[in-house]
C-alpha cells in the first residue's frame, strides 16, 4: 500500500522545476511542491491513507485523530472511517485556524475532551508551523498527544521544530513519524 501511495503522490501531488518557482507558505521559493489534496481527496488516496495511518496507530490508546484544517481534515476522516470498518473506532476532530466566533467559541471541533489520547496529522511538513499550531491548541484543550504523523515530510527541518514543541511530552516510542518522505518521491522522480 505504501508503494502505491508514493506513486499516487508522485503522479498527482508532486510538481518539480529546475528553477525555484513554487512559493511555500513560509514565503520561501522551492523547486518542488506537494499539493497533497490531490491525493487526500482522491478515493484511492483516502483508502490507502486511511489504512496505512490506521495501521500506524491501531495499537495505541487513541480517542481521536486530527489537526489544523484543511490539510489534516481528509486524512483524519479517512482514518476515522477505516477505524470504524476495522471495529476500532477513532474520532476525527478539526483544529480551527481561529476560534469559533459564536456559540462555544472553540478552537477544536469533534468528540474529544481533556485527557483523551490523540494523534495530530498534517498533509505536508516543511517548517512544521501548521502542525505546531495544532499541537499548541491540543495542549491548551488538555488533550494528550500520543503521536504526530505527516503524510509527506519535505525533510527541511520541520521534524526538529515539532520535536521542540513536544519537548515537554515524555514518550517511550517514536512520537513523530511520516508516511512518505521527499526522498521517497525524489527516488521515483529520478528513476523516470
Amino acid at each position: 500500500m505504501r508503494d502505491r501511495l508514493i506513486r499516487l503522490i508522485y503522479e498527482r501531488a508532486f510538481k518539480y522545476s529546475e528553477e525555484p518557482i513554487f512559493k511555500l507558505v513560509s514565503g520561501r521559493m522551492s523547486n518542488y511542491y506537494f499539493n497533497c489534496k490531490m491525493v487526500t481527496l482522491n478515493p484511492e488516496g483516502m483508502y490507502l491513507i486511511g489504512n496505512i495511518v490506521f495501521d500506524m496507530i491501531k495499537d495505541m490508546k487513541v480517542k481521536g485523530i486530527g489537526g489544523l484544517t484543511l490539510g489534516a481534515d481528509p486524512i483524519a476522516d479517512a482514518v476515522a472511517y477505516t477505524s470504524y470498518l476495522k471495529e476500532k473506532p477513532i474520532e476525527a476532530f478539526v483544529v480551527r485556524k481561529s476560534a469559533k466566533s459564536h456559540g462555544t467559541m472553540q478552537w477544536i471541533e469533534g468528540d474529544v475532551k481533556a485527557g483523551d489520547g490523540i494523534v495530530i496529522v498534517d498533509d505536508v511538513i516543511t517548517t512544521g508551523k501548521s502542525t505546531i499550531e495544532a499541537i499548541t491548541r491540543a495542549k491548551e484543550a488538555g488533550l494528550e498527544i500520543v503521536k504526530v504523523i505527516a503524510l509527506v515530510d519535505r525533510q527541511e527541518g520541520g521534524y526538529e521544530n515539532i520535536a521542540e514543541a513536544l519537548k515537554d511530552i515524555k514518550a517511550d516510542y517514536k512520537l513523530i513519524e511520516s508516511v512518505v518522505t521527499r526522498d521517497d518521491v525524489m527516488a521515483l522522480y529520478k528513476s523516470k
